[in-house]
């Protein structure tokens, strides 16, 4: 660890690590050039928080288990925590987190999260292990929210970046309305499984598909390097950015925020995974550098 940071590092990948959310801080390829997002406070001040034990909001920002009802932000509190290292080598470190005093005033539940980065070759592996030792289901959802350079420091435009998807997607995606899941859709951006990234887009907020039939996107200039993106088992994906701002966001998901009609208990939430006593339940994602991203 130095300066606070814990630094990853394989023969194609260097990868940087802040305690305080066990948020990454830089990604970058072998020649050093940094493929995430700066954080720079003109735009957005995230890089790639990791959403827990929501993802989105809930109505009023509050969540309401057994009828009573505790102050919860969007997308958790995880993200403002610092995690504890628990265990580190040259290519790998994991970081927990678990429930004390001040998170039972946001979330009534006992719990433990493990967030463990690995390098190996041109891949990065994040997995998060939710699992739950107390004696009632643990309601709860998980997000990745990596905020990737757009364009990336290779020769394209930002107009020239595609989203390649794994598989035609054809479903209608959502918007958010007051910050909560529209009822209401609109027909899906990807034509031919390719979706290109405009600025208008993001005028309203993130784009949300909803159990997508890929398990991988791939993003870059075709022609030039680029990422693949991939998440088996988080079956919904955000999209977001700002107009005229440097980052995409490609958020693999297990949970959504709130629909606008969505029952007041917390536990009756749509998207919510319910672990058991003793239990625990996984959430991964990938991030692969490639030499060419393709179509």
């Amino acid at each position: 660890m130095v300066d606070g940071l814990v630094k990853l590092k394989s023969d194609h990948l260097g990868l940087e690590i802040a305690p305080l959310g066990a948020e990454m801080q830089r990604l970058t390829d072998r020649d050093g050039r940094d493929l995430l997002w700066n954080g720079d406070a003109a735009f957005w001040t995230g890089r790639a928080p990791l959403l827990f034990p929501i993802v989105g909001r809930l109505p009023g920002d509050q969540l309401v288990h057994e009828g009573v009802a505790y102050p919860m932000s969007q997308h958790g509190f995880a993200r403002r925590r610092v995690f504890t290292l628990e265990e580190a080598t040259s290519s790998s470190a994991r970081f927990g987190l678990h429930a004390d005093e001040e998170t039972r005033k946001q979330y009534p539940f006992e719990f433990a999260l493990r967030v463990t980065y690995t390098l190996a070759d041109a891949t990065l592996t994040i997995e998060a292990t939710v699992a739950n030792p107390g004696a009632v289901p643990l309601p709860a959802s998980f997000g990745f929210h990596p905020a990737f350079r757009w364009p990336l420091p290779y020769e394209g435009t930002r107009a020239d970046h595609r989203l390649i998807f794994e598989k035609a997607e054809t479903d209608p995606i959502h918007r958010l309305a007051g910050g909560l899941l529209s009822t209401a859709t609109e027909p899906n951006p990807a034509v031919d499984a390719i979706f290109t990234p405009d600025d208008g887009l993001f005028e309203r907020d993130a784009m949300i598909f909803l159990n997508q039939r890929s398990h991988h996107v791939r993003f870059g200039v075709p022609g030039e390097p680029g990422l693949e993106i991939a998440f088996p088992g988080m079956p919904d994906l955000g999209i977001w950015s700002k107009p005229a701002a440097p980052f995409l966001c490609i958020e693999p998901w297990a949970g959504y925020a709130s629909p606008e009609n969505a029952p007041a208990e917390f536990a009756q939430k749509p998207g919510l995974s319910l672990i058991p006593p003793g239990g625990s339940k996984s959430f991964a994602m990938a991030v692969r550098w490639l030499p060419d991203v393709g179509r």
